[in-house]
């Protein structure tokens, strides 16, 4: 990568919406590691949303230092999936990468709830997609990151991405 590359990457999205497939489709087209932030959340935070509870700014909190934290602790970059639904969730990885930018992917709700029809075995319920869709906030025009739309090929997506990434702009 060149020295005007982004290093450190969030795919954001709301449930459903193909974070982990596109991170890890990504991934190694510009060579950062990928890691899903849905293994960073605590028990408690996985048992209230496989009960059908939406995660409050509470719960959220500590996710999020920790995802912040993660992307820090990773000087030669490193991409982490997160949902980042709100401005202030942004703000907060902020406050520990600064140089963070975002890949938001996203698609339409009745895209996205037919295909977490079909995901066996996540913990996050179709049930509460409506929610993550209130609570979403899209990137503002200060923020650094892109949205792609989720029902493009998802090997398009992630080339389209790091040519975005790579440039650095």
């Amino acid at each position: 990568m060149n020295q005007h590359s982004f290093r450190h990457i969030v795919v954001m999205g709301v449930s459903g919406s193909g974070k982990t497939t596109v991170g890890e489709a990504l991934s190694p087209l510009v060579g950062l590691e990928y890691r899903d932030g849905d293994d960073m959340h605590p028990q408690a935070n996985i048992d209230k949303m496989a009960a059908g509870i939406p995660l409050n700014d509470a719960d959220r909190e500590p996710w999020l230092k920790q995802i912040g934290q993660w992307l820090a602790d990773r000087p030669a970059g490193a991409m982490v999936g997160c949902s980042a639904l709100k401005r202030k969730y942004r703000d907060l990885i902020r406050e520990y990468c600064p140089a963070v930018v975002f890949v938001h992917v996203h698609g339409d709700f009745d895209v996205l709830h037919e295909r977490m029809q079909h995901r066996p075995g996540h913990f996050m319920p179709a049930s509460l997609l409506q929610s993550q869709f209130d609570t979403l906030e899209p990137l503002e025009e200060d923020e650094t990151g892109r949205v792609f739309d989720v029902t493009r090929p998802v090997e398009e997506i992630a080339e389209e991405a790091a040519a975005w990434i790579k440039a650095g702009a």
